[in-house]
């Protein structure tokens, strides 16, 4: 004899993130977040333009679960930029913010504009790769690219990163350097 199914339904539906599940992890997660927007976009009304588009998106969805919806919210967000910003494609006059442009004196500020300096790809593998943690094959997939583009933007953005610290280093900024480190 079959056994009927509804209270495995009902517990099954729990486990989906709903609206206020996403509503929580915007409003614990906002600042994280935008600075994310920002550092992949590289302008503040693009960061803002992601952020409401992910925002969006997530009060959509509906088979997300519960435990996954901020890992879904950030990969939804990185998405949205490569949308925004295409940065496979190499387009001139790309408009590139400082963090410091829309945002008061902050820790790490000068850290922040290197990376919005970075060409687009160079900035995208890097916060994929290196502050996000994905693989080379899923920021390639994501990206639309070959994993060895992926690996050159990673290289070439780091060794842009790492000239600028020796000038920040060079300029006495070291402080600033260590204080991030100790903070990560």
């Amino acid at each position: 004899m079959l056994r009927s199914s509804k209270p495995g339904i009902a517990t099954f539906r729990a486990d989906y993130a709903n609206r206020a599940d996403f509503c929580e992890v915007f409003e614990k997660e906002m600042k994280p977040l935008y600075l994310l927007a920002f550092l992949l976009t590289a302008n503040h009304k693009q960061a803002e333009q992601c952020f409401a588009s992910t925002v969006e998106e997530a009060l959509k969805e509906q088979a997300v679960f519960k435990e996954w919806a901020r890992s879904w919210v950030k990969r939804t967000l990185i998405e949205k930029a490569i949308q925004i910003v295409s940065p496979v494609l190499d387009r001139p006059g790309e408009k590139r913010d400082l963090w410091s442009v829309g945002q008061n004196e902050t820790l790490g500020q000068d850290q922040i504009d290197a990376v919005a300096k970075l060409a687009p790809l160079e900035r995208f593998v890097f916060v994929m790769s290196i502050l996000e943690r994905h693989s080379h094959s899923d920021c390639a997939l994501l990206l639309g690219c070959s994993m060895n583009k992926v690996a050159e933007a990673g290289k070439n953005a780091l060794r842009r990163l790492a000239e600028f610290a020796s000038v920040l280093l060079s300029r006495g900024k070291a402080s600033t350097l260590h204080r991030l480190e100790g903070s990560a």
